[in-house]
């Protein structure tokens, strides 16, 4: 059996089979179990690689400027399911070349920031990282979407290393602010309830919420710009005092 196919291979045949052909079907089901999960493995081993990339990066802030960025970091991996309704929607099939050519979602980094401005710095950063390739960027934060929706997506590729061999893996990263998080989550959740009436109704009022808590975002955004402009010069004991504080600092 070709092991770049994973389709499921479905129910025994029916009909009078020998030892050798239960055997022969049993051992192309674990060849296609095990690929699917050798190929996980790649994803999951991305997300991880992503992660510490973002925890390094925001601890180094921490430690240089006093202020974390990132809030909150979540990850998730696609389910086979999943993976096999994109694969059919796309009129695909279950194959480990499709997967890998046309899904760059499988891997999936929500990086969840205080401020607008963080969203990109943080971002810069990271793709600044000489390992990390950019594959797209879209700034639905610049440009929403109709629905009112907001974040920053990037699709990377991530060198993996194994024993044996090193192996680039795509994987989807959205960046975006506790407030648009927020918005997506109960969006998201509107979204897939059943048989809503004045669906149309709800999602103007929906946009018009995401526009309030954009600019929410902005405001805040400014607030902290305009403390931070009004702290005046230090003195030198402030300034001793303020690299003395960094001692403090939990870098485990």
């Amino acid at each position: 059996m070709d092991n770049n196919n994973l389709a499921l291979l479905g129910p025994i045949p029916e009909g009078n089979l020998t030892q050798d052909m239960l055997l022969e079907h049993a051992k192309n089901m674990l060849d296609s179990m095990l690929d699917f999960k050798e190929l996980l493995l790649g994803y999951n081993c991305a997300i991880k690689e992503i992660k510490t990339k973002f925890d390094v990066l925001n601890t180094e802030f921490e430690v240089r400027y006093r202020r974390n960025p990132i809030s909150s970091i979540h990850t998730r991996l696609k389910s086979q399911t999943s993976i096999m309704e994109k694969l059919g929607r796309l009129g695909l099939e279950m194959t480990r070349d499709n997967i890998e050519q046309n899904l760059h979602d499988i891997a999936g980094i929500r990086v969840i920031c205080s401020y607008v401005d963080d969203i990109y710095s943080i971002a810069d950063a990271f793709i600044r990282q000489a390992d990390i390739t950019l594959i797209s960027r879209k700034d639905y934060i610049k440009n929403p979407k109709p629905n009112g929706y907001r974040s920053l997506h990037l699709i990377v590729s991530v060198p993996i290393f194994f024993s044996n061999e090193v192996k680039n893996v795509h994987a989807e990263i959205q960046i975006r602010t506790i407030a648009m998080d927020f918005w997506a989550s109960l969006e998201h959740q509107i979204k897939y309830k059943q048989n809503v009436r004045n669906a149309a109704d709800i999602a103007e009022q929906l946009r018009k919420c995401a526009e309030v808590i954009a600019a929410t975002d902005n405001m805040m955004k400014n607030i902290r710009t305009k403390i931070d402009s009004e702290r005046g010069e230090q003195s030198e004991e402030e300034i001793i005092f303020e690299k003395l504080k960094k001692f403090d600092i939990n870098l485990g």
